[in-house]
């Protein structure tokens, strides 16, 4: 890579690490594995920067940190739910918005993978139900359809975040 592409590169790379990050984390909700599927992403964006800087990099390193954490699900291949969420007020956490930051990771923990997927593409990355469909290879239904059995269950799961997730269908 040419002195000109590195500098673009590291750029960009500055520039959108931190989005990319929270992406991995909503994803997989783990710290350490997030930090990972960042890293692997921008490692993947910068052996193809050439080709990808005047294309869409971050569409690219999306895609990149989804099929990676798809992989890993499929080799965890376990799901852990809980009856009811971990008691919080022993932490500490005084502040609303972090104690409701804490509950909606804990409420997308109880999802399954692919709707966890789902509901952070469609809702954090803001992308289209056609846009994610694309993104995870899945039908346009099946966005649809787990868009809604995801909100449902976090509904259920946790009544204290409706403000948050709304009470209206996607």
């Amino acid at each position: 890579m040419a002195a000109d592409e590195r500098a673009a590169f590291t750029a960009w790379a500055r520039a959108h690490q931190v989005r990319l990050f929270r992406t991995a984390y909503l994803l997989c909700g783990d710290r350490g594995a997030a930090e990972d599927l960042t890293q692997e992403a921008l490692i993947a964006v910068a052996r193809r920067w050439p080709r990808l800087a005047d294309q869409d990099p971050y569409g690219y390193a999306r895609r990149t940190v989804v099929n990676a954490t798809v992989s890993r699900w499929r080799r965890l291949r376990r799901e852990v739910l809980l009856a009811e969420p971990p008691d919080r007020a022993a932490d500490g956490l005084t502040d609303a918005l972090t104690l409701q930051r804490v509950m909606l990771r804990d409420a997308l923990a109880r999802l399954t993978p692919k709707q966890r997927a789902v509901l952070v593409l469609r809702f954090y990355d803001d992308l289209s139900e056609a846009q994610t469909a694309a993104v995870l290879h899945v039908s346009l239904g099946t966005v649809k359809s787990q868009t809604n059995a995801a909100l449902h269950r976090l509904r259920d799961s946790a009544p204290d975040l409706a403000d948050l997730i709304g009470r209206s269908n996607p």
